[in-house]
């Protein structure tokens, strides 16, 4: 109990919690809150226990049991599917013959992208909220006998209501593309300088050249087979590294019934035939561009279907932001800027969590100088005003 007219749960599965009171508390954020995406990986068996995922969600609820908060939460077995890296502290640990495994996790599963972790109702504070769960899943920890709690990509509201705790931050980075609103893909080439508006369109005349043509397939009207061929093109992306997809088949089938307004596919054609797609979700003014897979390789190809048809799209549509997934430094020199991400971690162990701040404060300086470094490799003119930030 928090206090007389409240409780927090821990523990549930998305099953266990009511779909519209979640929703209401996601107010259309972000597409990867919902409770249908979030269930549809559950029930698809994409995160389960057997995967390493054990959900153990967070809700507040009231006397008559409507939600006040709540924060996705997963048992975690191994460090997958994340994007915030901290396969050397588990080394460390084992080095030291502890155990890093089980530990708790709130995030999106294998989805790196920025949104609220701590959600809350309207007239509820963020931060009130986030320090009683932050006690509540650390005694959850202890009960567990986890050896930490990580939130990973929070957005503005959540990171600041984290950061007046005594968690750990981290900052790493990403690369954003923002529509100014452009009026279309060659008036974002405008703001390039000479040269390097003529490299990029070069590299879209060869995919062209090669005969290929796109198709943008929205949610609810992209067929069964169409979603077959994908799904085996996503999967060709993993077996090329003797890896395989962290998705079922089933998770794409449910999404497609229950949230098609949230995604579409571009699906590339040589020859008449699909050769290879990338699937984008759609969010109140951001485009995510989220899983792509080909048949083969064909040259420059993954640049034009992920990138140069998603920022089409964004003008098209006008949307203000496309987040196109982690990392990729490749993604500077067509037009993403560098933004910083945040991380926040619990470590019970007093002597490693003196390590891992450590290490984590001196990470800064050098996220700083990358992320300048980056932008001295930007396409844009010099009279263009390039700004990175925190999103």
């Amino acid at each position: 109990m928090t206090d007389s007219s409240s409780e927090i749960h821990i523990g549930l599965s998305m099953q266990d919690i009511d779909a519209q009171q979640w929703d209401g508390l996601v107010a259309g954020r972000s597409p990867f809150l919902a409770h249908a995406f979030l269930l549809a990986l559950e029930e698809s068996g994409s995160v389960q226990a057997d995967t390493g995922w054990q959900p153990s969600h967070v809700v507040v609820t009231d006397r008559a049991g409507e939600l006040l908060a709540a924060m996705p939460l997963y048992i975690k077995q191994h460090s997958y599917g994340e994007y915030v890296f901290d396969w050397g502290w588990a080394d460390a640990y084992q080095r030291y013959g502890q155990r890093y495994y089980p530990k708790l996790l709130t995030a999106i599963p294998f989805t790196p992208s920025q949104s609220p972790r701590i959600l809350v109702g309207d007239g509820e504070s963020v931060q009130h909220w986030s320090l009683l769960i932050k006690q509540a899943v650390e005694r959850y920890a202890e009960q567990i006998d986890a050896s930490s709690w990580h939130v990973l990509f929070p957005d503005r509201d959540s990171a600041g209501a984290l950061q007046q705790t005594d968690l750990i931050r981290r900052e790493a980075s990403q690369f954003h593309w923002r529509n100014k609103g452009y009026a279309n893909f060659d008036d974002f080439l405008a703001t390039f300088s000479s040269r390097k508006r003529k490299n990029l369109r070069k590299e879209r005349a060869d995919v062209q050249a090669q005969g290929i043509r796109f198709e943008c397939l929205e949610g609810g009207a992209i067929g069964e087979e169409v979603w077959e061929i994908f799904y085996r093109y996503y999967q060709n992306t993993y077996q090329i590294r003797g890896q395989h997809g962290y998705l079922t088949r089933d998770f794409f089938r449910r999404i497609d019934a229950t949230m098609p307004q949230n995604l579409f596919l571009i699906m590339a054609l040589h020859g008449g035939r699909y050769v290879a797609g990338a699937l984008f979700f759609k969010g109140a003014d951001t485009l995510f561009g989220r899983y792509w897979g080909a048949e083969q390789d064909y040259d420059k190809l993954h640049f034009e279907t992920c990138y140069y048809q998603g920022i089409e799209y964004c003008i098209s549509h006008n949307i203000g932001l496309f987040d196109a997934g982690a990392q990729g430094e490749h993604k500077l020199r067509r037009g993403f800027v560098p933004v910083t991400t945040q991380s926040f971690h619990w470590i019970k162990d007093p002597a490693f969590r003196a390590a891992i701040d450590d290490f984590c404060q001196q990470e800064k300086a050098h996220v700083a100088a990358y992320q300048a470094a980056a932008r001295e490799q930007l396409p844009y003119r010099q009279s263009e005003p390039v700004k990175g930030s925190q999103e």
